[in-house]
């Protein structure tokens, strides 16, 4: 991390005009000279187009030949920075930075989710994370932001998992809860899903085991690795390397120490150097011998301190160290970092140590080397082999293990044949190959160092006696060779080629002015960083802090000057769109006014004129970088990434602001300039998503596409507003006013939607209602956000749809009435479900509703059509009245007072136009009535239950579309509510005296049989007569049966074709009860008189059947045995026993008494 106080500050000259370095600089001061120029028209006169080129050819080569020795010359100053540091190390709490993605592996997530989308996966999902994956596909993935974000090279697979992760838990949180499932355990089991998807049919285990150099540039790199990034950074050949490293005896400690002494005896006066740290050491002149038959041994080295307590049993261990030395290892003695107890104060503690292995005789040559074989070693892996000598004319390859005296496995070379081959393609490790033949039999090796692939072969070909001798092919310098040297030195070269070297090795530090030659390896420090696989966002990896670091504290680099350069650097990447860490931006900043404004923590605060110049400028830059980021706030930090990058850009523009470094500036400014960023963020979204959308203001489309685009838009809209609350509402954690801006943000941003959308509308025509549906989805958006709700937009687009919602229902108000007058007019009152016997086919009632594209029938329409006996009038009116409502409750009207004003509105009109339905009904039933038979043969119409259901279908309705939502005022409700109970009372009173009628006319057939009457005295002579000379047939029930028949019918009817149960057993308790009462009061009128047989045997029929069909109906007991049951039932009773004792079985089995065995 590039900490303020990671370098020291120290004077030096600066050279602005050094970009790109040309010849280092030294104390001769010798520069070129003006040569007397030649006038111009003789110089154009000389000078041939050709001979023009050939200078021009001749200045660009030495332009390049000087940039080279540049760089070479740079270079080894940095050798000499990795090979001794006396100053810094290398950092180990920097964040670890992602790998980025780059467009092949987007275009490969996309296809994984779009895989999953389409059902070809075989991950089993439910419908709710099949949504969160859609919603993140279209909203996420497929955006041209995020595009752009991986072509800038700032996002990783953390980026799009953090952005799935965020869109989940807001959708989590909304789920219903579940019973015995937590919410953190739907995220977990969300995540894992998303990262099995992510993956795709990757499989890890085929992954490649060696890591490029760049991969592992985020760890601690060894002073191989160093230098050869640094190759790659400043150009510089492999052999090139190996010619400095060889000459510059970075191997020779005696050697750098003269070095670093001559750079402190040769400084020039008055120029500050960093100081050593002080090292403390121990050296002890131990040394320990030991054998063993292992070929892989483990060394363990254990340091103790003597323990000086009386009751002291073991001295005090202060480390332990474990080695694997080999044959191979270095010999020179290393530092080793030693494992300390969990308590130990010396966290750092390390021992030096030099091991050396000595090799028996028979082990000709040994070392790590990939394999794979046709017999042995079958899986290429990488194995430490040692070539064995069995006896004087027998070799044998072997591989061991660790801490193993015997071989794993072994291969004997007789008969094979070794020689160099290429790379292998398909095998993951090892650079170099060559392998062992032999018929039947082919062994493939390979390590990754060029010389060691010679040592193997000249080993194994003297082994083998073969007579073929390999020749090794022709040697390429890559990048990835990890030897830090090879045999090449000075002797190779010729004397011009070899004064050169010299000149670069000897050259003296403190001569060169490192304030030019720095900016520009600080430059190609970052372009490399920014170019390899990590999202750095500008952020130097360990290994190249440590280097630069180094750099500056030995060679006199001022802090100021170098990140002043390294500002310069990060603004040019951030203009051309990479994304760049504010934070580190800020770093730097920081660390530079502190210099300049005289404020450092540490007292050092001298700035140079030059450097406070620069400052002023870069601050200028930077000021308008800021400002752009800001405008451009959803491209610069899309969806939210880098992670807080947007508060850190807040931070660091008030920091900017800052007139010193201990003033603070006022909000009111710092508000203003954010407050000017964001209203030309509004004009830069909305214009960018109206090209996105491909919306042009056309005054001659079409009023149905210019509506439909500001649908489509309308949504944009809101989703761009969703985003912006979602993904950039950080700025709040560093300004409380963020809030209140971005509000002010949304309002502007609106404001320009309004423009389009009013246009839109003025052109639609005279009561269309097409347009509500944009209502609609802009207020479902703005209700539900506390700063845009009833905001200037909002109260604008209220003003807009006021006259249309009146209007339109004033038209409702006017259809629904003029419906009502003519259905009932027409009305044939046939029931709904009698209309056809294929319901799912029934159309819905004719609406004359506006065609709203989003409109749907009530939700009681359909059990209403599976259940429903009501009219078509009736069912018309309710669907109406119910549609009306849920169309203005779906508007969700935000003003308080219009909203409660359309409630009263419509629940006035459903009144009114219940009660006009009801009075309609009845009369319609009372029509009916006075048309209907009074005899037995009275059925009960059909179409009178339709006006029963009509009855009770608005009873139904009335409490929803009647009651307001208040709760307060019940007027309208209990008004039509009580009309419809009086009208139920009438038509029930109507119709049971209508079911009176046919048995009075079976009670006044019955009495003719009085005793005493003409009637009965005609009939008792002529039957007695007649029964003397033939055999007279006695009176049938006739007269009671069909009455029974009659009852039955209408109970069937009226249980089968009307819908509430209440209003039926109403119906029949007032129906039994009359019935009861009428038998009563005709056997009152006969107490004095004995019942003739016939008039017994009818009425003990027709009142038990009476009984018992009503109590089967459901009717209560304590309706069946009233008082007027009881003394028909006690007179009957004893008519019954009368005749009995005179006329013994004169009722044919007909009694009072309850049997089974009876018919019905």
């Amino acid at each position: 991390m590039l900490d303020p106080s990671s370098s020291e500050d120290s004077g030096g000259e600066i050279n602005e005009d050094t970009q790109v370095p040309k010849d280092p600089p030294t104390s001769s001061g010798q520069g070129g000279k003006l040569k007397k120029q030649p006038p111009a028209d003789q110089a154009q006169a000389e000078n041939s187009p050709v001979e023009d080129q050939e200078k021009n050819e001749q200045e660009r080569l030495q332009k390049e030949e000087a940039e080279r020795k540049s760089k070479l010359q740079m270079y080894v100053f940095v050798l000499r920075c990795i090979a001794y540091p006396f100053n810094a190390k290398q950092p180990t709490d920097m964040a670890r930075r992602q790998q980025k993605l780059n467009k092949q592996q987007l275009q490969a997530v996309k296809d994984h989710f779009q895989a999953f989308l389409n059902g070809d996966t075989q991950m089993v999902a439910d419908e709710a994370f099949c949504n969160a994956v859609r919603s993140y596909y279209e909203g996420f993935l497929k955006s041209e932001r995020v595009s752009r974000m991986v072509q800038s090279g700032g996002c990783s697979a953390c980026d799009f998992r953090d952005v799935f992760k965020k869109n989940i838990e807001r959708r989590v949180r909304s789920l219903p809860k579940i019973d015995g499932l937590s919410k953190e355990t739907v995220l977990s089991s969300w995540i894992a899903k998303y990262d099995t998807i992510y993956r795709g049919d990757e499989d890890l285990r085929h992954q490649p085991q060696r890591m490029h150099l760049s991969a592992v540039s985020e760890m601690i790199l060894s002073k191989e690795q160093l230098y050869e990034m640094f190759q790659q950074i400043l150009g510089i050949k492999k052999f090139e390397h190996q010619l400095l490293y060889n000459a510059c005896q970075l191997d020779n400690v005696d050697e750098q120490a003269a070095q670093i002494r001559s750079a402190f005896t040769e400084t020039e006066a008055g120029e500050e150097l960093a100081r050593l740290e002080p090292f403390v050491s121990f050296r002890w002149g131990t040394q320990g011998d030991f054998t063993t038959t292992h070929p892989l041994p483990m060394v363990k080295v254990k340091l103790f301190t003597e323990s000086t307590g009386v009751l002291a049993l073991e001295d005090k261990e202060l480390g332990r160290v474990i080695l694997n030395p080999t044959t191979n290892g270095p010999k020179q003695a290393e530092l080793h970092k030693m494992v300390v107890s969990k308590n130990s104060q010396d966290a750092e503690l390390k021992i030096q140590l030099a091991i050396r292995m000595d090799k028996p005789p028979n082990m000709k040559h040994s070392g790590y080397l990939y394999a794979l074989g046709q017999r042995v070693w079958k899986r290429w892996k990488r194995r430490y082999f040692v070539l064995v000598q069995v006896s004087q004319y027998t070799f044998a390859m072997c591989s061991y293990r660790e801490k193993k005296s015997e071989p794993h496995e072994l291969m004997q070379l007789e008969g094979y044949t070794v020689d160099y081959s290429d790379p292998q393609p398909g095998l993951q490790g090892g650079r170099v190959f060559f392998n062992a033949v032999k018929e039947g039999d082919l062994v493939v090796f390979a390590n990754d160092d060029e010389q060691d692939r010679m040592l193997w072969v000249q080993a194994m070909y003297r082994a083998t006696g073969q007579s073929y001798k390999p020749i090794p092919p022709t040697q390429n310098c890559r990048a990835g060779n990890s030897q830090p040297y090879a045999p090449i030195s000075l002797l190779s070269l010729d004397c011009s080629q070899r004064q050169g070297v010299e000149e670069l090795i000897s050259a003296v530090p403190c001569r060169f002015d490192h304030a030019a030659l720095f900016p520009f390896l600080q430059k190609q420090t970052l372009q490399h960083r920014m170019n390899d696989s990590f999202s750095c966002l500008g952020w130097f990896s360990p290994g190249q802090v440590f280097v630069l670091d180094e750099y500056c504290a030995r060679y006199g680099v001022r802090g100021c000057h170098r990140h002043l350069s390294y500002l310069r650097d990060l603004m040019e990447y951030s203009g051309n769109n990479i994304l760049v860490d504010p934070t580190l931006l800020h770093y730097s900043y920081a660390f530079c006014a502190s210099h300049i404004h005289g404020n450092r923590p540490d007292g050092m605060c001298t700035v140079t004129e030059e450097e406070g110049e620069q400052f002023e400028d870069i601050r200028g830059r930077l000021l308008s970088l800021l400002d752009n980021q800001i405008i451009h706030f959803r491209y610069c930090f899309p969806f939210g990434r880098p992670d807080g990058a947007l508060k850190a850009t807040l931070s660091l523009l008030e920091r900017v602001l800052m007139k010193d470094i201990t003033t603070p500036v006022p909000p009111d400014e710092m508000k203003k300039v954010v407050q000017k960023c964001l209203e030309k963020a509004a004009l830069v979204n909305y214009s960018q998503l109206t090209e996105y959308a491909q919306i042009e203001a056309d005054a001659q489309a079409a009023t149905e596409k210019r509506l439909e685009d500001m649908m489509r838009l309308g949504e944009l809209c809101i989703e761009v507003l969703q985003q912006n609350d979602e993904h950039h509402s950080e700025g709040r954690e560093a300004f409380s006013w963020w809030p209140e801006m971005m509000a002010e943000h949304a309002e502007t941003f609106m404001s320009l939607y309004t423009v389009d959308m009013d246009g839109a509308l003025q052109v639609q025509p005279v009561d269309s209602w097409d347009s509500f549906p944009l209502f609609q989805l802009l207020n479902n958006f703005l209700r539900y956000d506390p700063h845009l709700c009833n905001g200037m937009f909002h109260k604008h687009l209220q003003d807009l749809f006021i006259p249309l919602v009146v209007r339109y229902i004033d038209l409702m108000e006017s259809s629904i009435a003029q419906s009502i007058h003519c259905g009932f007019e027409q009305e044939t009152w046939q029931s709904v479900k009698t209309i056809t016997n294929n319901l799912p086919s029934v159309p819905l009632p004719k609406v004359n509703l506006p065609q709203m594209p989003r409109f749907s029938a009530p939700s009681w329409m359909g059990p209403l059509c599976d259940s429903t006996n009501g009219s078509e009038t009736s069912e018309d009116l309710f669907w109406k009245l119910d549609a009306l409502q849920m169309f203005v409750l779906d508007l969700h009207w935000p003003e308080p007072e219009f909203a409660k004003h359309l409630e009263q509105r419509l629940k006035l009109m459903a009144s009114n136009m219940m009660e006009a339905c009801v009075k309609r009904t009845k009369a319609a039933f009372d029509s009916k009535m006075q048309k209907a038979s009074k005899s037995t043969d009275f059925r009960v119409s059909l179409l009178v239950c339709t006006m029963f259901n009509v009855l009770i279908d608005a009873k139904k309705q009335c409490s929803k579309l009647c009651v307001l939502d208040s709760g307060l005022e019940q007027q309208y409700h209990s008004k039509i509510d009580d009309l419809i109970d009086d009208t139920f009372k009438d038509m029930i009173s109507s119709l049971v005296s209508k079911f009176a009628g046919p048995l009075d006319a079976v009670l006044s057939k019955l009495s003719r049989y009085d005793e005493g009457t003409l009637f009965s005295s005609i009939f008792s002579f002529t039957v007695k007569a007649a029964a003397k000379y033939v055999d007279v047939p006695k009176p049938g029930m006739d007269l009671a049966d069909t009455y029974i028949t009659f009852v039955r019918q209408n109970q069937d009817i009226l249980r089968d074709r009307v819908n509430e149960e209440m209003y039926i057993e109403k119906l029949f308790d007032q129906w039994y009860t009359s019935s009861m009462k009428a038998v009563c009061v005709w056997l009152t009128d006969r107490l004095d008189l004995q019942l003739h047989m016939y008039q017994l045997k009818t009425l003990i029929k027709i009142v038990k059947k009476t009984y018992r069909d009503f109590r089967l109906q459901g009717v209560l007991d304590g309706t069946l045995n009233n008082k007027s049951y009881e003394t028909v039932y006690n007179r009957l009773t004893v008519e019954e026993a009368t005749v009995a004792v005179k006329a013994g079985d004169g009722l044919q089995g007909i009694t009072m008494r309850d049997s089974d065995e009876e018919d019905g």
